[in-house]
């Protein structure tokens, strides 16, 4: 397939809509060139491994490397990020969430999530499965709204892993600023799920400690003032006359 000479530059989104998973593939190549060749075979390893995993994951409208490529890219291209464990946690940041058994590689116990975490210590070392712990949604109490536990636990797990909320910003930012690329009863759901969690990005991209550049953060805030306004688009609609 051709992709124009300009296809490191074009916005994700754009590349989704026009090449798909074939075009955000070739930009990630571009993107990973920056690298030296051991990091580059790291990359294309998690890269391989998510591809397996989520192989018949859909989200919607795309499959479900799509995103992961995105989170991925977003933070090499707009966050300037070289730190490799970084990028190799975000492109497998949902892998032990959606997939633990086949992580787990045939082990039978009864803690999967463990396993899992073990076989990326293995693969990748412990500092990748220690961000993709921070980032995993543990079992929630039935008993309780979901959303609030998912907020509790993102404002405990990502206030001990500065480098854990730049992989979550991003994957927020392909959700958040994304949701207008959804269709159907998830735009609702994604919305209501995601708005009460821009103040808390803010405060945690703003902290001294979490490793972006002043810009960055800049461009960061920026990202989640337009997610803001969309949720309140999506949210805020006057109710129709009776």
């Amino acid at each position: 397939m051709d992709f124009p000479p300009h296809l490191g530059s074009m916005p994700m989104h754009a590349i989704t809509e026009i090449h798909g998973e074939p075009g955000l593939l070739e930009r990630f190549r571009l993107e990973i060139q920056q690298f030296d060749a051991d990091a580059r075979t790291r990359l294309t390893a998690a890269l391989d491994l998510a591809a397996d995993l989520h192989r018949d994951d859909r989200r919607v409208r795309e499959p479900y490397l799509n995103h992961l490529l995105r989170v991925a890219i977003r933070l090499m291209h707009h966050y300037q990020v070289r730190d490799v464990d970084v990028i190799v946690a975000g492109l497998l940041h949902d892998s032990v969430e959606d997939h633990p058994a086949e992580l787990a590689d045939g082990d039978a116990g009864t803690d999967q999530t463990a396993a899992a975490l073990a076989t990326l210590t293995a693969r990748f070392g412990p500092r990748v499965a220690t961000l993709v712990a921070a980032v995993t949604n543990p079992v929630y109490d039935p008993r309780r709204d979901r959303n609030t536990q998912y907020r509790e636990h993102l404002a405990v797990s990502l206030e001990r892993e500065p480098w854990a909320r730049v992989i979550k910003v991003s994957d927020f930012t392909d959700n958040g600023v994304g949701v207008i690329h959804t269709i159907g009863p998830k735009v609702v759901s994604s919305a209501r799920k995601y708005r009460p969690l821009v103040p808390l990005f803010r405060d945690l991209v703003g902290r001294p400690d979490t490793p972006l550049s002043p810009a960055v953060k800049r461009h960061i805030f920026g990202q989640l003032d337009l997610a803001e306004e969309r949720f309140s688009a999506i949210l805020d609609q006057p109710a129709l006359p009776t």
